[in-house]
């Protein structure tokens, strides 16, 4: 679960810079210049250059290129059956720079992929096999060392995946349809290597028997050195391998279809993959989704094993335990003469192994969330310890900061990114900055990596184990650690364990202690009786378990209880007292709300000794009796004017009934006379009139509507979404009352 729960308004929430553009939609794609101080974005119809600094998002206007299809294009489209209001346009699906003038870029262009170089005017040239034809399709691009390495759909029908290598001098390089290298989906990311670059998709699997078709994730490998075949495999990938990706966990289905994939470079030990994956079982809200890591090194370990084979007699795929020719094919050491090598790839391609998870498992299982983006950060805490920071976007427009942990990964927040649902279609990290860019439909979020001002205490700020946060004792505030020149001997922080009671100090120093903090609400209340009172408990942790105390040893009659934990009491005497809402969460307790309800008769419960040292600290003048005395002969007026008002309208209203009643026997009955037959047909009408009755009451002077919160306080919201299946409130009298 998130630990903490930030919305576009509420107590702690997220401050967040945005642009958008009317007339502009589909900010899918991105490319953030080598200075980080411009944002390129490849938008529906239209490239963008947006200015990003500390004072938020602005558009340079020297370049805004607005790139649409020529209407000989979009009728094209619109007579091959597709939508003139939703698919026939432009939608920009490949940014990336050439040089210090000059980017390249291809987009959908009505169903007919086009790419170009952008310097004033775009300069037009075929994009297929660059860019997919469908703007729903999947597609990946990379530049690397001047050439495009990119997966995508190859054809209209959206049945011919791809993985080319253009641009540059060299020979354009693809993968072969008629040998079926790939089967289904098209790519969702790549990953450059040192000499070898990598794409993960997903595919229908051919090698398994079953009579459904059954999805499969995959990491393909292609050598930057590959120049195509002479006489085998002519402009052809000579080195292309692929490899089954496994992501499961006990007691789930395979989460067996990827999503999306990034790249955390480690450096001397290459690169850890990181992939969001889901079931092709469960379908609807009802599914989950999970978050997988991979080694480099695992993943080489299973492109140098074993091959598969397809048995042509049987058409099954059976381990292939023969002789290997050398040199070994798929690696980068293969020439393009090695025709021996090369007919030996042609049909055995796919890898017997299957790469498996870091750790063997999943690093984060959520349950009916879909993330669709993932970024990855790296990050060190005040001890020096190397930390990975997940950010995964939702198809519903929440992003989840998540550690990962020895224990497992640990959600810090979730931030409720647009005001409508939506999916994340991008996530772009600027790290020199610290700022996360959210591409969506309507625009740029700017979103910081850290929001530790949100912590108000010591012990929240070590709680959160956040890395980037920690507490500073001498400004006694919770502060961003990242890229700091302050000394951070006496910052407070506990990512592992997140214990305020015993926090270890950087540089093997004793033990120190977060100090007690007051409740971050504290008011003194004076209700008139039988008001509705609400008392509200702030609950910034999702995690922490939430109880209250009551003044006395007794549980006060008349209280509720909601699912929020707000306390609704009716106001009499004998519920006057000190009631606390406390927090429990990793072995701390502390006070996050504060209320002392005063008895409305005059008696001062603070001079009988009803509270302890902390009450009373924020009793506002004037909010309680000013002496011991208090006179009651104006309520005592009152009621006896009330009193014999009411008995004067009682005497009334019997008599005329008994005047009524005489009248009714002094007729003569059975007589048809006119007379007799208009008073028969008078008394068939109501006694009311024909009026439906009205339900009244007295109404108490000094009432108020239950809906109105009696308790006036600085700095309190409601908002704060938790999840009760995690916080087990009790009614009964808690500890410290």
């Amino acid at each position: 679960y998130p630990r903490l729960r930030l919305y576009r308004t509420g107590y702690a929430r997220r401050i967040l810079t945005s642009f958008s553009k009317d007339g502009i939609f589909n900010y899918d794609t991105f490319l953030l210049s080598e200075d980080e101080g411009t944002l390129y974005v490849g938008a529906r119809d239209t490239l963008l250059s947006l200015r990003v600094d500390s004072a938020g998002i602005s558009l340079f206007p020297p370049l805004q290129i607005v790139w649409q299809p020529v209407p000989e294009k979009k009728q094209e489209c619109v007579f091959k059956k597709k939508s003139n209001l939703t698919e026939c346009f432009n939608f920009i699906r490949v940014l990336v720079p050439v040089n210090q003038t000059r980017l390249y870029t291809c987009g959908t262009y009505a169903f007919s992929p086009t790419c170009s170089y952008i310097v004033r005017q775009p300069l037009l040239q075929d994009g297929k096999g660059q860019c997919p034809f469908d703007p729903r399709h999947k597609y990946t691009a990379i530049l690397v060392d001047g050439e495009l390495y990119t997966g995508t759909m190859n054809n209209f029908q959206g049945n011919e995946p791809i993985i080319s290598r253009a641009l540059g001098s060299r020979t354009l390089l693809k993968t072969d349809a008629f040998l079926r290298w790939l089967n289904g989906e098209d790519g969702v990311a790549n990953i450059p290597g040192d000499e070898k670059v990598y794409f993960f998709f997903e595919e229908t699997a051919e090698e398994f028997d079953f009579f459904e078709k059954l999805t499969v994730s995959r990491v393909a490998r292609v050598c930057k050195n590959d120049v195509g075949g002479e006489k085998v495999l002519q402009k052809k990938w000579t080195t292309f391998l692929k490899a089954q990706l496994t992501c499961f966990q006990p007691g789930h289905f395979p989460f067996n279809v990827i999503h999306h994939s990034f790249v955390l470079p480690q450096p001397g030990v290459g690169a850890v993959f990181y992939g969001v994956f889901a079931s092709q079982w469960q379908m609807g809200d009802a599914g989950s989704t999970a978050v997988c890591a991979f080694n480099l090194e695992d993943v080489e370990r299973v492109f140098s094993g074993k091959y598969k084979e397809l048995n042509k007699e049987s058409s099954r795929w059976t381990t292939y335990s023969n002789e290997v020719p050398e040199p070994r094919p798929g690696s980068c050491s293969v020439r393009p003469s090695a025709d021996k090598v090369l007919t030996f790839m042609k049909n055995h391609f796919l890898m017997d192994g299957k790469v498996v998870p870091r750790n063997k498992q999943p690093l984060l299982v959520k349950q009916n969330v879909k993330y669709t983006r993932i970024a990855v950060d790296q990050t060190r805490s005040v001890s020096g310890i190397s930390y990975e920071v997940m950010f995964l976007g939702t198809d519903q427009g929440f992003l989840h900061k998540a550690v990962t942990l020895a224990s497992g990964a640990h959600i810090i927040e979730e931030i409720q990114l647009f005001k409508d649902p939506e999916p994340v279609q991008n996530l772009l990290f600027s790290p020199g900055k610290g700022i996360l860019y959210v591409g969506y439909s309507k625009g740029v979020l700017q979103v910081p990596l850290a929001n530790c001002s949100v912590y108000r205490s010591c012990a929240d700020c070590v709680l959160a184990r956040d890395p980037y946060c920690a507490w500073d004792r001498h400004s006694q505030l919770c502060q961003e650690t990242r890229g700091t020149n302050k000394n951070t001997s006496d910052w407070l922080q506990d990512v592992e364990r997140g214990r305020p009671g015993a926090t270890s100090s950087p540089g093997g120093q004793p033990e120190t202690h977060c100090s007690l903090s007051s409740p971050c609400i504290f008011a003194a209340l004076s209700p008139a009786l039988n008001s509705v009172i609400w008392l509200p408990c702030p609950q910034l942790s999702a995690l922490a378990n939430y109880n209250w105390s009551y003044p006395g040893d007794k549980i006060p009659a008349g209280l509720t209880l909601l699912d929020n934990k707000t306390l609704v009491i009716i106001m009499q005497r004998q519920v006057a007292g000190e009631y606390t809402c406390w927090a429990s969460e990793n072995g701390h307790r502390q006070a996050v709300a504060r209320y002392v309800v005063q008895d409305p008769t005059g008696v001062n419960i603070l001079s009988e000794g009803g509270g302890d040292s902390m009450v009373g600290e924020g009793l506002e003048p004037g909010t309680g009796p000013k002496d011991g005395h208090h006179s009651y002969w104006a309520q005592f007026v009152t009621v006896t004017v009330l009193l014999s008002v009411t008995l004067a309208i009682a005497m009334a209203m019997a008599v005329f009934s008994y005047h009524d009643r005489l009248k009714a026997k002094s007729k003569v009955q059975g007589c048809n006379t006119p007379e007799a037959t208009r008073v028969s047909n008078q008394e068939k009408v109501p006694l009311n009139g024909g009026r439906s009755p009205q339900l009244q009451g007295p109404i108490q002077e000094g009432a108020k509507d239950p809906r109105d919160c009696c308790v006036q306080m600085e700095g309190l919201h409601q908002e704060i979404d938790v999840d009760n299946n995690r916080l087990n409130t009790s009614l009964g009298a808690g500890e410290g009352s």
